[in-house]
């Protein structure tokens, strides 16, 4: 590692974290828009193409990152898979049938998803202090998310192919970045020695002998189920009891996000790793009452400081925990590391929570006198509470001092 970094390699992966997000962005949102209105699937369908994302991220990140680890430089392994993304997009502007739909996304997810590890992977590498320096270029990732929604939103392509052009421009954006932008990465540990355990992806689980990343790891999965509860139903909830432009009053959670990340290595200077979790818990368990008890009247303060505390909920987790994880792999394991937490997050906890989600509304949707009422109240009451099982799990399970702390040079 260089004792310092020149800032023109902070920009570069600033642009990268910018794009990757542009890819993802530009359709994440508003694909069930687009299955629903244009190709008129039932929900069912554009439920099960939307999970593609959670399947792709259990399958494909921890095997690409031991590719990235062991056998190609990492930039090389990115610009295959977003030239593939590319191709996949614009195989979906040109799908209209279940099956090929249901296909493409599969293929799209397995070849996007291990580059949300691959590009942490590659910032935490190529700078001298993560916890200070990464949260910079990590809040470009989130500048295009918002970026590219505007876009998508103000030209109307949320039920259009439209969202699938920009995300196949923006893949194709990417092999450039990734090939004449990027510096050199080589893999850490070449010339490791190939066995079944590689190639099952059972390296990176030595680091679950940790007592206290195991029962992190474990948080991650849990953590991520109330999670997908916010995602899947609050616009929906917002909008049904009467709250006006609830998709732009949303928007303010991304906003606070943009803050808490700028906040973020001022955070891990006073706060060790277990406080900063423990913290973002406390918001978990927080917003999930105000959404209980917010009313579009009196009660609005409520849903805007539910929306608020999205920074803090998600950065406090998942921000540290990304930097956590890097810190405790071994250096030729961190490709598989990120893509293990990933695995863990985006894939299992994700998986579980959008399958629960769904099953928990049902539960507390009841038919009064032929009409159909959700109540909402039980259901965030319901969230709140399992936030409130993980916060407890984690005090008394989660034992560490460790901060986030500059890279050894």
């Amino acid at each position: 590692m260089l004792s310092s970094v020149p800032s023109h390699v902070k920009v570069r992966l600033g642009v990268m974290m910018f794009v990757n997000y542009v890819v993802w962005g530009a359709w994440y949102v508003t694909i069930t828009n687009y299955l629903t209105n244009a190709l008129h699937f039932t929900g069912t369908q554009a439920g099960a193409v939307f999970g593609t994302a959670s399947i792709a991220s259990i399958i494909s990140p921890f095997f690409i990152g031991l590719v990235a680890d062991r056998y190609i430089a990492t930039e090389k392994v990115m610009a295959v898979l977003y030239t593939l993304c590319a191709v996949l997009m614009y195989l979906m502007t040109r799908a209209t049938t279940f099956p090929e739909v249901y296909g493409l996304m599969l293929l799209f997810c397995l070849c996007y998803f291990p580059n949300v590890a691959l590009t942490n992977t590659l910032a935490f590498q190529l700078v001298k202090d993560p916890g200070r320096e990464f949260p910079a270029i990590r809040l470009m990732g989130t500048l295009g998310w918002i970026f590219i929604t505007v876009i998508v939103g103000y030209m109307k392509w949320e039920a259009t192919t439209g969202q699938f052009w920009v995300a196949m421009a923006a893949s194709l954006v990417m092999v450039v970045i990734s090939l004449g932008v990027l510096p050199h990465v080589p893999p850490k540990g070449r010339g490791t020695k190939f066995n079944a355990r590689t190639a099952l992806g059972l390296d990176a689980l030595v680091m679950m002998k940790n007592r206290a990343f195991f029962f992190f790891a474990i948080a991650s999965v849990l953590a991520c189920i109330p999670l997908t509860f916010y995602f899947s139903f609050t616009n929906d909830y917002l909008n049904e009891v009467g709250v006006t432009n609830a998709a732009g009053k949303m928007s303010l959670g991304q906003a606070s996000e943009v803050v808490m990340m700028l906040l973020m290595p001022l955070i891990f200077r006073y706060f060790s790793v277990r406080a900063i979790i423990i913290l973002g818990l406390v918001c978990w368990v927080v917003r999930y009452l105000l959404l209980a008890f917010g009313d579009p009247n009196g009660g609005m303060w409520m849903f805007y400081a539910a929306i608020l505390l999205h920074g803090a909920s998600y950065d406090f987790f998942f921000m540290t925990g990304q930097l956590y994880t890097d810190q405790e792999a071994p250096p030729h394991l961190r490709n598989a590391a990120q893509g293990f937490i990933v695995f863990l997050t985006y894939g299992v906890g994700m998986l579980v929570g959008s399958l629960l989600s769904g099953a928990a509304v049902d539960y507390f949707t009841h038919n009064v006198n032929g009409k159909v009422v959700h109540d909402w109240h039980s259901f965030w009451l319901s969230s709140s509470a399992m936030a409130g099982v993980i916060l407890v799990m984690i005090l008394l399970t989660f034992r560490t001092n460790a901060r986030i702390k500059p890279n050894e040079v």
